[in-house]
């Protein structure tokens, strides 16, 4: 039987990340398609994904669409820049027809290279989505005449994991990353992990509203209501049900999930790798 067909409307959206930083695009997808059920998994066990090995990355993503797979999602959105930009084709190949598979760059590429306004592109994110050059190649591929610079941030994820924003500490950090050469002159900055939505406010205050600054959530939530939409696999129940996994429990990814879905959450650890 096709599995791909077995899945119903009422069927969940899977989304992972390595952390935290997915539940930006998680909630995007909940305010958008409020009669969504979303399974929810966060690989904090291997956080950041930005710092980890290629092969490292694809292996971790499978696994966690295999597990998501066996809670019955009709999508699995990637909800990480680096694992999007690693392991989407892996991730893509292993699914199958068995569910839809969605990631978090191809939605903004799109977006970015259609606007009329740009003309220089900063890309920030991870030591490996930025190696990949995924947004610059893809980008130029649809819009030749823009410019596209990346710049590397690593100590930004980690930090946002940890709960430093919206201090002094986060603001000296964002301040200088921005500073530097590579994004002089820009006149839109891509946020290139799920991540950096949580501190965008500082990333504004820092341009004076100056540039326009994209982030992925709103994008990639709109991307996968188009294609549950054609599928006819949009949910109309109205009593949606959410659950939240993570590989190893930190307090500041329950506290942040609460805060992203009003308190109304149960954190389950599970460990996918033991033996």
């Amino acid at each position: 039987m096709d599995k791909k067909k077995s899945k119903l409307p009422s069927s969940p959206i899977g989304i992972f990340d390595s952390g935290i930083g997915g539940l930006t695009v998680a909630r995007a997808i909940n305010r958008l398609l409020p009669h969504e059920s979303i399974i929810y998994f966060g690989d904090t066990a291997h956080l950041p994904y930005g710092e980890k090995a290629p092969e490292s990355i694809k292996q971790y993503s499978v696994r966690i669409a295999d597990f998501l797979l066996s809670r019955g999602c009709k999508m699995i959105v990637i909800a990480c820049n680096t694992a999007s930009s690693i392991a989407y084709e892996s991730v893509r190949e292993h699914v199958g027809n068995r569910a839809a598979v969605v990631d978090v760059i191809n939605p903004v590429v799109q977006g970015v290279a259609a606007m009329k306004k740009a003309k220089r592109v900063g890309v920030i994110g991870t030591r490996a989505t930025t190696k990949s050059r995924a947004y610059p190649k893809r980008i130029v591929a649809l819009n030749p005449e823009l410019k596209v610079s990346s710049l590397a941030t690593p100590l930004l994820a980690s930090m946002i994991e940890e709960g430093f924003f919206s201090n002094n500490i986060s603001r000296t950090i964002i301040y200088d990353y921005l500073s530097r050469p590579g994004l002089k002159g820009i006149d839109t900055l891509i946020l290139a992990c799920t991540h950096y939505p949580l501190i965008k406010k500082e990333i504004t205050d820092y341009y004076n509203g100056h540039i326009n600054i994209i982030d992925s959530a709103e994008m990639v939530a709109k991307h996968v209501k188009s294609l549950l939409t054609k599928s006819k696999l949009l949910n109309h129940s109205s009593k949606p049900q959410h659950h939240f996994y993570v590989s190893d429990y930190t307090r500041s990814f329950e506290q942040s999930t609460r805060i992203f879905f009003d308190g109304k959450v149960k954190l389950e650890h599970i460990n996918l790798w033991k033996a």
